[in-house]
């Protein structure tokens, strides 16, 4: 991974974003020689936020399972009949 002072992405954010949709490399940025954010190209990151909301839902399932808030597959066909109406 690619790592930037934050004074060097103020002085060069043209070549260092040029750099970033080249490569598709995240670039950790550094303020006062710290981690202070990522810079990741836009096509990566909707495909995060993607990725983020699947494993949100699948969680949300798993959870559902755990506490018993489950129906039947023929509940289920059932509402689904209802709503399609």
């Amino acid at each position: 991974m690619k790592v930037e002072l934050v004074t060097s992405l103020k002085r060069q954010a043209t070549k260092i974003l040029a750099d970033l949709h080249d490569s598709k490399e995240p670039v950790l940025i550094t303020e006062h020689g710290k981690p202070s954010a990522y810079l990741v190209d836009v096509d990566d990151y909707e495909f995060m936020q993607q990725r983020l909301t699947i494993l949100e839902g699948i969680a949300r399932g798993e959870r559902a399972v755990e506490e018993g808030k489950v129906h039947s597959q023929r509940d289920a066909k059932g509402q689904m009949e209802k709503w399609l109406k």
